[in-house]
């Protein structure tokens, strides 16, 4: 598990779904980065998002690859890479 002040990076539904938990529990900011491996601007904002990351321990990072979880991508309606979502004291209406 990562570290505060590190980019998360949620491989499967269910670290996915724990890191919006733990956002929730603490009321901390989640940062959401929908990236993909093939896209150019997404390599270029990560290790910057990196850096914000390192000095905003109060803010969780998250990291999910498109292609990765589909479904998350699908469920928040991702259609462009880079795509972030900022979310505070979320919860699931559905």
């Amino acid at each position: 598990m990562a570290e505060e002040g590190q980019v998360i990076s949620c491989h499967t539904v269910e670290a996915w779904n724990e890191q919006l938990q733990k956002g929730n529990d603490s009321k901390k900011l989640i940062v959401v980065d929908f990236t993909a491996s093939w896209c150019g601007p997404c390599r270029f904002i990560a290790p910057i998002l990196a850096e914000i990351a390192k000095r905003t321990p109060e803010v969780i990072f998250v990291k999910v690859d498109v292609d990765e979880l589909e479904s998350v991508a699908k469920d928040w309606a991702v259609e462009a890479m880079p795509t972030f979502l900022f979310l505070k004291e979320w919860q699931n209406c559905g």
